[in-house]
């Protein structure tokens, strides 16, 4: 490959990974060689080229080998002599190797402390809003415009597949389109710790502390990750406070809340709690269905001769209920196997195609579970819901476990009659209708269940 034709994918690999990504990962690049295989490049540090590596190494194979030229693996090479444009993308650490700081010309922050690259499809016009999110998306937009501060930090938890890494995308992406002024940053908390210690190898921790307080957005993801590293906890609860201190904002994302992260000290998970907490639910039935029609329209595009049957989408949005992402992952690899067949999507070819995710998929929820969740919802005792007595205390827990049961299990009326005491079948049959008749006309028994029906299904 020639460098003209090497320039040219440059200018394709930008499109595709934006301006931001370009600028600080892929520009620096300098292609030495390509010979038996092997695409040899220059970069200007070895984080750089690890970096490149892991993130865009498939992408920059695929447009070689799109470009025409037989290549199976990239290797990547440090310069002896960065380069005035590959300085800008070094770590902190190493900013200050040929001159000291007086020396060294005054860039912006940004170009100093390179963000981990940003999802294009992760931004707040792709993200399906329900009643399970809806609560993080208003704060992660008000945190978006850039203004005054009204909560800091701001920190969303929930489960995988719920859609914070997506907010936090979606966040960074707006901040950079409408307060390009703002020095914003965004890492994991993974990459936090390999800065963190790699400032501490090469002793230029005075470089790290500088860098990380210049921000005026910080956003780390899966804070989690530094639960139990003292030294890391140590630099991040004071870089917390020097950003708080200074009014600059702060959002943070974790897999539990702040109180329930293991190994994360007592006055760190303090500071966070101290902001707005928000909790992102796992989806209902109505907004995995409004994601799997928002991915239908994007596919139509693509496949725009593509039938699909209808109830095919309902069945996907009961069937796959914890992760959103394995969800799009089976709408995707759907739409590629009915294209490739030449088929339209059916209820049988569905099932065919991703029969290993939804064996996969199959939650086995159990009697005993629901009786477990309900019995501690309505702060009673197992043994009186399971029990003879009748007063309404127990008869109406007793009867919204039956409902779940008859919902969330394949057991039969007898087999749930006989774990709630050994009661006949018609017994159960009253209960279930007695709670369907009260969740149309009872707000709280109808919120009772989707709480109870969302804990068991998490």
């Amino acid at each position: 490959m020639t460098q003209v034709q090497w320039g040219q994918l440059k200018q394709t690999l930008l499109e595709t990974v934006g301006q931001n990504n370009f600028k600080n990962w892929i520009e620096p690049l300098e292609l030495d060689k390509v010979a038996e295989g092997v695409a040899t490049f220059s970069a200007p540090t070895s984080f750089l080229g690890n970096y490149v590596s892991q993130n865009f190494g498939e992408l920059i194979l695929h447009h070689m080998t799109m470009a025409g030229e037989s290549v199976r693996r990239l290797d990547f090479r440090v310069t002896s002599v960065p380069t005035r444009s590959a300085s800008a993308v070094t770590e902190p650490t190493a900013v200050q190797a040929q001159a000291p700081v007086a020396a060294v010309p005054a860039r912006p922050a940004d170009e100093q402390l390179p963000n981990a690259p940003l999802d294009a499809r992760f931004t707040f016009d792709t993200f399906v809003v329900g009643k399970p999110n809806e609560l993080a998306h208003a704060a992660a937009r008000r945190v978006a415009e850039g203004g005054p501060v009204t909560f800091n930090p701001l920190f969303l938890y929930g489960g995988v597949g719920l859609g914070k890494t997506h907010l936090m995308h979606a966040i960074a992406w707006e901040l950079q389109s409408q307060r390009p002024d703002l020095n914003v940053v965004y890492l994991s908390a993974e990459q936090f710790m390999y800065r963190f210690v790699q400032a501490l190898r090469d002793r230029k921790m005075m470089d790290f502390k500088q860098l990380f307080r210049s921000v005026d957005v910080l956003m780390v993801d899966d804070v989690q990750f530094i639960a139990g590293k003292d030294s890391t906890q140590e630099e991040f609860f004071h870089t917390f406070n020097a950003l708080v201190d200074q009014n600059k904002q702060i959002i943070i994302s974790a897999d539990r809340a702040p109180g329930e992260i293991k190994d994360m000290e007592e006055r760190i998970k303090s500071r966070l709690q101290c902001g707005l907490v928000v909790d992102l639910h796992p989806t209902d039935y109505e907004l995995r269905l409004g994601i799997l029609q928002s991915k239908v329209e994007q596919y139509r595009l693509q496949y725009p001769d593509l039938e699909i049957e209808a109830g095919v989408l309902e069945f996907l949005a009961h069937r796959i209920s914890t992760n959103v992402r394995v969800l799009e992952g089976a709408l995707t690899r759907l739409f590629a196997f009915a294209s490739l067949v030449g088929r339209p999507i059916t209820m049988a070819l569905t099932q065919d195609c991703l029969a290993d995710v939804l064996r996969a998929s199959e939650r086995k929820i159990t009697v005993e579970e629901i009786q477990r969740k309900v019995s501690e919802h309505y702060n009673i005792r197992l043994s009186d819901m399971i029990g003879p007595k009748r007063v309404r205390t127990y008869a109406r827990p007793r009867q919204v476990a039956m409902y779940l049961c008859k919902q969330l299990t394949s057991r039969s009326l007898p087999e749930i009659g006989r774990r709630f005491g050994g009661r006949d079948h018609t017994t159960v049959m009253h209960g279930v209708k007695r709670i369907e008749e009260l969740r149309a006309k009872d707000g709280q028994i109808a919120e009772d269940l989707e709480l109870l029906r969302r804990a068991l299904e998490a």
